[in-house]
């Protein structure tokens, strides 16, 4: 059974990061594109405007999954809240219980930032991950509608 580390990406991380990252665009219809993928996180990390965490296969030392947070602001609450935008582990390495595990990473992260909440959202029919967000503490927003334009 692979034992896994869980920790907060590093600059150094982005190389090995980028193809993970590319296999959860992939995951979502989008083409295969490395390069830019890798151009997308190194800008992230080096403008600070995410905050990465990941899960290695220590054996191998290969990065399996990640989840991806930017920070926003409540104008209302006057404080900090965190989108958790991607959760992704590599198909070969899922029922491990490592999205759980990334969840809890992110749940203590925000703890640390001091922030008001974390926020996400998934397809309405992805019952899997809605369960797994529920049994981590996440309700569904029934208070407010959230909309989408495309520009």
């Amino acid at each position: 059974m692979p034992t896994y580390t869980v920790r907060q990406a590093a600059i150094q991380d982005v190389e090995n990061l980028s193809e993970v990252f590319d296999f959860y665009r992939i995951f979502y219809e989008q083409s295969s594109d490395v390069i830019g993928a890798k151009a997308f996180l190194q800008e992230r990390m080096d403008r600070q405007e995410s905050t990465i965490i990941i899960v290695i296969e220590e054996s191998t030392n290969r990065i399996v999954g990640f989840a991806q947070l930017y920070p926003v602001f409540t104008s209302i609450g006057m404080k900090r809240s965190l989108i958790l935008n991607d959760l992704y582990i590599v198909n070969e390495h899922r029922r491990q219980g490592l999205a759980g595990r990334l969840l809890d990473a992110v749940y203590a992260c925000g703890v640390e930032l001091g922030v008001q909440g974390i926020e996400l959202s998934t397809a309405c029919t992805n019952y899997e991950a809605q369960s797994l967000y529920k049994q981590h503490g996440y309700v569904k927003d029934t208070k407010y509608e959230h909309y989408y334009v495309q520009c």
